[in-house]
């Protein structure tokens, strides 16, 4: 059974545990020893952040940007606009940025273009979801744990007008 507004299920909650802890595992592997900072994209990288922070089990920092070029709609406008600046210092740190989905990549070209230039000693992309059929910016994420079709999702933090980011898993947003 799915909810109202959702036309189908792409991911179940079962296949979302399942990849997390996979990639989690993968993330300790590469980055221990190093403490990187995890940086979660707000407010749709929420969920995901942190369950991929949880599952990585290696000693490791967070912080948060709230940075979007989606205002309210289904369609990246193309402007990358940061709401919110994190907190930590990034020079000679080693940042993984944690994001719920990339799809024009307009947003994460330009949050990592920033994070180099206030030196980074290493800037990686785990996503949760990757749309590359929309792709315009010259991006692609490190880790992605689905890559999915180009249809409007909703769930796992992911919303369309501020609503559905509680649901479990990932469904396919029925348009009206």
């Amino acid at each position: 059974m799915t909810e109202y507004g959702v036309k189908k299920v792409l991911i179940t909650e079962e296949e979302i545990k399942a990849k997390i802890e996979e990639y989690g595992k993968i993330l300790a592997e590469e980055y221990r020893d190093r403490n990187p900072l995890f940086v979660g994209i707000l407010k749709g990288s929420f969920i995901f952040m942190a369950d991929i922070v949880r599952a990585t089990q290696i000693p490791c920092e967070i912080d948060f940007m709230s940075a979007s070029s989606y205002y309210n709609g289904t369609v990246s406008t193309g402007n990358v606009k940061i709401k919110m600046d994190l907190n930590t210092d990034l020079n000679g740190r080693d940042v993984i940025i944690a994001e719920d989905i990339i799809d024009t990549g307009n947003t994460l070209f330009a949050v990592k273009k920033l994070f180099l230039q206030r030196g980074a000693k290493s800037v990686k992309i785990v996503t949760f979801l990757d749309k590359p059929d929309r792709r315009v910016a010259d991006i692609s994420p490190d880790y992605a744990l689905f890559t999915i079709p180009d249809e409007f999702v909703i769930g796992y933090g992911l919303d369309c007008a501020e609503k559905y980011r509680n649901l479990k898993y990932i469904g396919v947003y029925e348009e009206e």
